[in-house]
C-alpha cells in the first residue's frame, strides 16, 4: 500500500477533479459552479504556468486528493504576507473517498514529504479560508504556525484567509511519521 504523487493531466483528470471541487464539502475551493470543461481549462492554465503546479495524491491506485503548489514570490497571494526565500505555497483538497478512510495521515505525510523535497523549499505556506473549520483544524493538528488573518482579494479569490506556515523540518518529521496527532 503506497501513496504516489503524479501531475494532473487536465484532459484526463477533469471529470474526477470536477466531482471533487463541485461537491458541497469543497465549497471553499471556489469551483462549485464550474462545468467539467471549465475545470479542465483551469488545470490546463495551471499546467502552463511555471510558478504553479497541480498533482493528484494516489493511494493504492485510487486518487484521493489534490495538491497544488505555487511560488509566493510570483503569485499574487504572496503579496498578503511576509514572504521568505524558500516559501512554497500549497492548496490541499482531500477527497471524500472510502479508500482514504483511516489513511489520511499517510496521505498527508506523502504530500508534505513531496513538497518539502521541492528544490529550494524551506517553508510551506497555507492560506485556507478562515471559515473552513476543518482545514484550519488540520493546520493546527499538523503543528503549523499561525500567521496573519487577512481579507484576501486576488484576481481569482476573495476570502478571509488564515495563513499558516510549516517549516521544512516539521514537514519532514510528519513525513517520517514522527508526528502522529493528525
Amino acid at each position: 500500500m503506497t501513496v504516489t504523487i503524479r501531475p494532473v493531466v487536465p484532459a484526463e483528470d477533469a471529470a474526477l477533479l470536477h466531482a471533487w471541487v463541485s461537491a458541497p464539502r469543497a465549497a471553499f475551493w471556489g469551483m462549485a459552479d464550474h462545468a467539467v470543461e471549465a475545470v479542465a481549462h483551469v488545470y490546463t492554465y495551471i499546467a502552463e504556468q511555471p510558478h504553479l503546479a497541480a498533482y493528484l495524491l494516489v493511494l493504492d491506485d485510487h486518487p484521493v486528493g489534490l495538491l497544488q503548489t505555487y511560488d509566493p514570490a510570483v503569485d499574487e497571494i504572496g503579496e498578503w504576507y511576509e514572504r521568505r526565500p524558500g516559501d512554497v505555497g500549497v492548496h490541499l483538497l482531500l477527497a471524500d473517498d472510502h479508500h482514504r478512510a483511516g489513511r489520511t495521515p499517510e496521505v498527508l505525510a506523502a504530500g508534505m514529504d513531496f513538497v518539502a523535497h521541492l528544490p529550494g523549499c524551506r517553508r510551506i505556506v497555507f492560506e485556507p479560508d478562515a471559515r473552513n473549520i476543518a482545514s484550519v483544524g488540520l493546520m493546527e493538528r499538523l503543528g503549523a504556525e499561525r500567521g496573519p488573518l487577512v481579507d484576501l482579494r486576488t484576481s481569482i479569490s476573495e476570502k478571509p484567509a488564515q495563513f499558516f506556515f510549516l517549516d521544512r523540518e516539521r514537514a519532514l518529521d510528519l513525513a517520517r511519521g514522527l508526528v502522529h496527532e493528525v
